[in-house]
């Protein structure tokens, strides 16, 4: 004859156990300072890029700032250039007719005026000139090629008798460093500026550059060009002003890849060559895109020293840049390092200190959480680890094994009878698990006289054999009470969930099952499998029980608001909570709304629950600061006594400014004049409107117009797939448009990961709400 069933003791008493958790917490303490000294230093690096990347910005900006003087400087001898060649123009044009000689002589002499005028405004030019085409401007075969040079030791300007000396302008030593001897014109290069590489002219006798500029009549015919000649000087002293650091140094060199300027770097000329020819041995000039000018990066070490190299191709052609030595950069990072590791050190023994008293409450918290997943009596996982299960697992099968004639051993036995029955009854459940199901089955006690087994999807054959098996289990050994023989026997519900569904609630199986027992007492049977054909909607037994707990909810002041942040994707925070209703069952299990309020509107209880809300809801956010919402539908808005409701609690309280009322756009909206005196009652103390669902009826967008609604709610079924399901986008993406342009605002609901929520600020929506910023809760008192 069996004897008494000892309680099994909680996970935590148990020296084994116990043993593991402290190791287990050890490890953790480890793992702790050791992740407070990681953190610590992916800070510290993350300033020190942070610091770095400012430090370069800031030296970007400088270098950017030399290359805009060096363009505006070279623009502007490109500009000369193209003065002189208008001016080649417009005298030609002035000889298109035909004159004499004389007339000719005196137009030329005016032209070498106008040029010898414009030189002398030149500053800094070496020379400059218009070279004609043989013919134009003079007899055939002529050349006309009116040249000014400025020697270094006389400012005044001479004119070369360059007709003399060349046949044709493409022979002088200009032309083929400036344009290179395969040079052809064409109409689409006019006002276009050529510049040569640096070289010595003979006749200044000065290094100097050559810009030159086609000039072409109306008719595109080409008339020659237009040079100046600028000495060296021009173009190094811009870079010779700029400073970019204390120690840094600036280059220029010319599309040949010679150096045109000091460094200008120090006294040491060693390194400054060294320097130079690092420089030039990285040829430049090849790497750089003349045609953007946006500045480049690259490293370059010269003997022990480090540079960041910054440059960029000039307006003429050249290759402009700085060097910034790579400790300089770093420089202002030392003093965060020292400070950094003084703080590291102060930190890893301040979480020592704290990871003693961090052991003790993890301990704690440990017990805590066991307790509220472990049933006292029996150590067997509880409702609320039955529900979290469910949540996590997709096709499953649940049997709830209920008692029969329970509390009749309870009151002709005892409490302690019936606890001991309970334990004998857990313990035959536990040794089945690991005896013959190995483990594939989980065991659960739930409140009063209930099990519940959990197991993976099954077939309908196998399940009822199961089932037959655990009443077996329990009526097939009778159990034993102060050598007293109690009979027993059991009530099977099952319910089957081949996959879980984001929309469905956790205690949906656990509902289904408990309707499966009910139903089966009523047929007189032993166990019975949900039917999900016959909703609990239809069956008399399943309403009834549903109504006499929403019944007693009411009665009890059991239905209670729970809050919804709504996230503010301007702000970046929670500025708005949405009401939703729930019933607290009296051993303290929460029910969401969607199993009673079918119940409730079947019961016309749904005014009485909407009345409880607004009194609940003004009074819990009369102390606060956010907006909140509360749901209203059809029924509740053409219920005179209820909008009056509305209407004294808005006087009372004095917070309609944050107040939005929610109307259902799938509701069956019949009168949408009642719908807008609604909204003219409301408005008048600052309330807002909001069409809820939006997206999932027939979206009357004319009514929409007209109910001067500030918020649209676009429904959960668009926003969940958005970041997968293109057809969704487009649709969300039109809605959202369609509110821009009526300045109404837009809510995402079911915003439930990162990546929806990306795809939700793509698209320009105001608000998001979901599972990704929280779920619906209490506030705490």
């Amino acid at each position: 004859m069996p004897g008494t069933f000892p309680r099994r003791p909680p996970y935590w008493k148990n020296p084994s156990s116990r043993q593991s958790v402290m190791w287990l917490l050890g490890l953790l303490i480890l793992v702790f300072v050791a992740g407070m000294m990681l953190l610590s230093r992916l800070n510290l690096n993350y300033s020190q890029e942070a610091l770095s990347e400012l430090r370069r910005q800031q030296i970007h900006e400088v270098v950017s700032a030399g290359l805009m003087r060096i363009n505006a400087r070279q623009s502007a001898l490109a500009g000369y250039t193209t003065t002189l060649a208008n001016v080649g123009e417009s005298f030609h044009s002035l000889a298109e007719s035909d004159l004499s000689e004389t007339d000719r002589s005196i137009l030329r002499a005016r032209l070498e005026n106008a040029l010898r005028d414009h030189l002398q405004d030149f500053e800094g030019a070496a020379g400059g000139g218009v070279w004609f085409e043989p013919g134009v401007f003079s007899g055939p075969g002529e050349g006309y090629m009116p040249y000014f040079i400025r020697n270094a030791d006389d400012p005044a300007l001479k004119r070369l008798d360059m007709e003399s000396r060349l046949r044709n302008y493409r022979n002088a030593a200009w032309f083929s460093r400036t344009l290179g001897s395969e040079w052809a014109s064409t109409p689409d290069n006019a006002g276009e500026v050529y510049w040569s590489a640096i070289y010595y002219d003979l006749n200044t006798e000065r290094v100097v550059l050559t810009l030159a500029s086609p000039m072409y009549d109306p008719r595109s015919n080409l008339l020659g060009l237009a040079t100046t000649a600028w000495t060296a000087e021009q173009i190094i002293e811009v870079v010779s002003r700029i400073t970019v650091t204390e120690h840094s140094f600036t280059f220029l060199n010319d599309r040949n890849n010679r150096n045109l300027s000091s460094l200008s770097k120090g006294e040491d000329t060693r390194e400054e060559q060294a320097l130079i020819d690092a420089i030039l041995a990285l040829e430049l000039a090849g790497d750089t895109d003349f045609g953007a000018r946006a500045l480049t990066t690259r490293k370059l070490t010269v003997g022990d020293d480090a540079y960041e190299l910054y440059y960029a191709a000039t307006a003429g052609g050249m290759v402009y840049g700085a060097g910034v030595p790579v400790d300089e950069i770093n420089a202002v990072l030392r003093p965060m390092e020292r400070t950094n590791q003084r703080i590291l050190v102060g930190t890893v023994s301040a979480m020592l200190l704290l990871s003693l008293y961090l052991l003790y409450r993890i301990i704690q918290l440990i017990r805590e959480l066991q307790a509220s997943y472990t049933d006292e009596l029996t150590g067997l996982p509880n409702r609320v680890r039955l529900l979290r299960d469910l949540q996590t697992r997709g096709g499953v099968s649940l049997l709830i094994i209920n008692l029969d004639r329970f509390n009749e051993i309870n009151s002709l036995f005892g409490n302690v009878c019936g606890d001991h029955v309970l334990l004998a009854i857990a313990t035959r459940l536990t040794a089945f698990n690991h005896e013959q199901a190995r483990d594939v089955l989980r065991v659960y006690r739930l409140p009063g006289d209930e099990f519940a087994i959990l197991v993976p999807l099954l077939e309908e054959q196998p399940i009822h054999e199961l089932a037959g098996q655990l009443r077996h289990l329990v009526n097939g050994e009778r159990i034993y009470w102060q050598q007293q023989p109690l009979t027993l026997d059991v009530t099977i519900g099952m319910a089957v969930r081949r996959n879980r569904k984001s929309g469905d609630a956790a205690d949906q199986l656990v509902s289904q099952a408990k309707v499966a027992v009910l139903q089966a007492r009523e047929q007189n049977r032993h166990h019975l499998l949900y039917d999900p054909s016959v909703g609990v909607e239809e069956n008399y037994e399943a309403n009834l029980y549903w109504a006499n707990r929403l019944k007693a909810a009411i009665d009890d002041d059991r239905l209670v608001p729970w809050f919804q942040p709504i996230h503010d994707n301007q702000q970046q925070r929670v500025t708005k909570y949405e009401c939703l209703v729930r019933m607290v069952e009296p051993d303290g299990r929460v029910i969401s709304a969607g199993q009673f309020v079918k119940i409730a509107d079947r019961l016309r209880l749904n005014r009485r629950i909407t009345v409880l809300m607004i009194e609940k809801c003004f009074a819990c956010f009369s102390h606060r600061d956010e907006e909140f919402s509360i749901n209203l539908s059809y029924g509740d808005i053409t219920d005179s006594e209820t909008v009056s409701r509305i209407l004294e609690a808005l006087d009372h309280y004095g917070i309609g400014n944050r107040v939005i009322f929610e109307i259902l756009e799938s509701d069956g909206i019949t009168n949408y004049d009642e719908i807008r005196h609604f909204i003219e009652q409301v408005k008048p103390f600052g309330c807002h409107i909001a069409i809820d669902d939006f997206g999932t009826g027939y979206s009357n967008f004319s009514h929409l117009l007209s109910l001067n609604v500030d918020y649209i709610k676009i429904d959960g079924s668009l926003i969940c797939n958005l970041h997968e399901d293109h057809t969704a986008f487009l649709v969300t993406s039109g809605i959202v448009q369609f509110a821009r342009s009526l300045n109404i605002r837009t809510v995402a609901e079911f915003v439930h990961n990162e990546a929806v929520q990306e795809r939700v600020c793509d698209l320009g929506i105001d608000f998001s709400q979901g599972d990704y910023f929280g779920m619906p809760r209490t506030f705490s008192r």
